[in-house]
């Protein structure tokens, strides 16, 4: 079982950011006090069984003070058992760690930190319109071993413009050296309700180089194979299988639950999807009512969701699950199309499971819904 909780404040609106939160923090203690009695009114959504994995996202939930972490953590403690040895996850921008911060976190039994860096060029970070410098980038990873923090994983964008992959390649080169376990590589998009997507109807920037963006995942997942890291899911590498164990239940479709305002929630059958404004979430809460959306998924939500998130990672998707979740129609629809898609390169399968190749990488999303039924 799985608990995420999502923290929606920001100190500053990143240009490529479509995320839910806010800039106003003045209501952030009275959020974070509904958060808490969401999780004890959702209690029953998970099955009786210890909590594998938690995760503080976000927003930044690197936000939170002591006092506001402590009532969450003893409020999920309070209502639900946690295995022992639990990856406890928390998202932290790299201007909040600092020595006292890391402490704390630590002290408060963060055991997993996910920092978002992006870059460790400056003026990306500008074109981003991240808060941090290249040089807290590179000294936040540090504090947060000296500390005692060791599980680390940093996000990096690319495909950000520039004259060649040298920028890349040196944010790779800094990463190795700070000898890190994970790495998240997300690609830039340009999503429209961001400053980005305003930018780009204003024809301010231009659209993402499409070539550009293929030749720096190729040039990333050479350089992190190179250095030790293993391509688990196509956004995600680790050293020494020190894989994310709370994306990882997402992509292998484990029950989890979502609180927080624009939270998911997955329990097999169906997703529950919280109100994404703080103002409507705080005083649902404060009624004791629960803002969220139910669907219920089709037989054919359940096999496209599995297809989609399943592909992505090395352990593919499974054959006998797939007929499960069709109703045993998976096969009958796509036999053909299998056959071509392997004849392609795009894809190959054992007996047990059906895999992306390094090509169909390139492909991913297209080749998941062309097998969706």
């Amino acid at each position: 079982m799985h608990l995420y909780l999502h923290i929606p404040f920001c100190r500053q609106a990143c240009h490529y950011c479509d995320f839910h939160f806010s800039t106003n923090t003045a209501n952030k203690r009275a959020i974070v006090e509904a958060i808490a009695k969401e999780i004890v009114l959702r209690k029953s959504y998970l099955p009786d069984s210890p909590l594998e994995t938690i995760y503080f996202g976000g927003g930044t939930p690197s936000l939170l003070d002591g006092s506001e972490l402590d009532l969450l953590l003893d409020t999920i403690s309070g209502q639900f058992a946690i295995a022992p040895g639990a990856e406890i996850t928390l998202e932290a921008n790299p201007d909040d760690i600092n020595k006292e911060k890391s402490e704390l976190f630590r002290k408060a039994g963060i055991n997993r930190l996910s920092i978002g860096i992006q870059s460790f060029h400056e003026p990306h970070l500008q074109f981003l319109n991240r808060i941090h410098s290249a040089g807290e980038a590179e000294n936040c990873v540090k504090i947060a071993q000296d500390a005692g923090i060791f599980n680390i994983s940093i996000d990096l964008i690319y495909a950000i413009p520039a004259p060649d992959h040298g920028i890349l390649m040196q944010d790779m080169q800094k990463a190795f050296a700070l000898t890190i376990p994970h790495i998240s590589a997300y690609c830039l998009t340009i999503e429209p309700q961001t400053a980005f997507g305003n930018w780009l109807k204003k024809k301010k920037i231009k659209p993402i180089d499409e070539e550009f963006a293929a030749q720096q995942f190729e040039m990333l997942i050479s350089t992190l194979a190179e250095n030790g890291f293993e391509q688990y899911e196509i956004s995600n590498f680790a050293r020494s299988q020190q894989y994310s164990r709370h994306n990882t239940s997402y992509w292998k479709q484990e029950p989890y639950l979502g609180v927080g305002p624009a939270a998911h929630s997955y329990n097999g059958t169906s997703r529950e999807y919280n109100i994404s404004n703080n103002v409507k979430y705080l005083e649902s809460l404060q009624k004791g009512l629960i803002p969220a959306t139910v669907e219920t998924l089709t037989v054919a939500d359940q096999t496209n969701e599995y297809l989609l998130t399943g592909l992505r990672t090395k352990w593919g998707v499974q054959k006998t699950k797939l007929e499960f979740l069709s109703n045993k129609n998976f096969h009958l629809l796509h036999h053909e199309d299998i056959r071509k898609m392997t004849e392609t390169g795009w894809i190959y399968s054992d007996q047990d499971s059906i895999y992306l190749t390094a090509s169909g990488k390139l492909f991913a999303d297209k080749v998941a819904s062309d097998l969706f039924i």
